[in-house]
């Protein structure tokens, strides 16, 4: 089973640039996509519908939330809009799709770099999303989180430019999260299960440009269940592609979906 998740801030402008082309010759089973800036009716159109492929969208009530996607080769059992946190179903943040072996998110978190205010958003998404995760542990079937979480979690997972940053995304309390998530929950980081290497980035943030060609962070994540870990197969990021700042993140597993 081949699952994708990208941010392609805009899925119009993706289609535009090839996106479409790209995922059929990718062959992915399952492609979560976050930053559709677009309503969902604005999608009805053939384009973003390709042949093979069923379609899901959630957005937001206001569109530059972002809003989330879920292209599926397969019917899913069920798809739950939300993950009954009011803030985040408002702004389209979160969609799942479950298949008869596991279950598929696409997720987007808020990003507050940059702005301030924003940060108390961030982090009480962050915090209702970790007591999802805590009930997701005691539910009987596995799960893919496929999210951009806006975040680095370890210095090997950010430039050494950010590392004396105080910028959101990389904050010390932001990091911990992810420590609870990986050490206390034994959530798998499905990337880093296979790959331990430095300078795997998914995001080159715009105004770092002229720093240097990898001034970049990961902050797009398989977040797997704890009984996943042995059907993780291989894994990476295809950084030569992109159809926005972001870089997809194409993992594979020994799951039949």
């Amino acid at each position: 089973m081949r699952v994708v998740s990208i941010s392609v801030n805009g899925l119009k402008q993706a289609a535009e640039n090839g996106f479409f082309e790209w995922m059929k010759e990718l062959d992915a089973d399952v492609v979560c996509v976050q930053d559709l800036l677009a309503r969902t009716y604005e999608f009805d159109d053939e384009l973003f519908h390709p042949e093979g492929y069923e379609a899901y969208f959630i957005d937001g009530e206001n569109p530059e939330d972002g809003g989330v996607g879920i292209y599926s080769k397969h019917f899913p059992k069920a798809i739950m809009y939300g993950f009954a946190y009011e803030p985040a179903d408002r702004q389209g943040r979160f969609i799942q799709a479950d298949f008869d072996n596991v279950s598929v998110a696409a997720m987007l978190a808020p990003c507050a770099l940059g702005n301030d205010e924003k940060q108390a958003e961030k982090d009480g998404f962050m915090n209702a999303f970790m007591e999802h995760l805590q009930k997701t542990l005691r539910k009987r079937r596995q799960f893919i989180f496929c999210a951009n979480m806006q975040t680095a979690h370890l210095v090997t997972d950010a430039s050494s430019k950010y590392h004396k940053m105080e910028v959101s995304g990389f904050l010390p309390h932001e990091r911990a999260w992810f420590d609870e998530v990986f050490d206390s929950l034994e959530y798998i980081d499905a990337f880093r299960e296979v790959n331990k290497e430095k300078k795997q980035y998914t995001w080159w943030p715009e105004w770092a440009k002229g720093w240097r060609k990898q001034a970049g962070w990961r902050t797009d994540y398989q977040i797997v269940t704890p009984g996943l870990r042995n059907a993780i197969l291989d894994g990476y990021i295809e950084s030569g592609t992109r159809f926005s700042d972001h870089a997809p993140v194409i993992m594979d597993y020994d799951i039949e979906i």
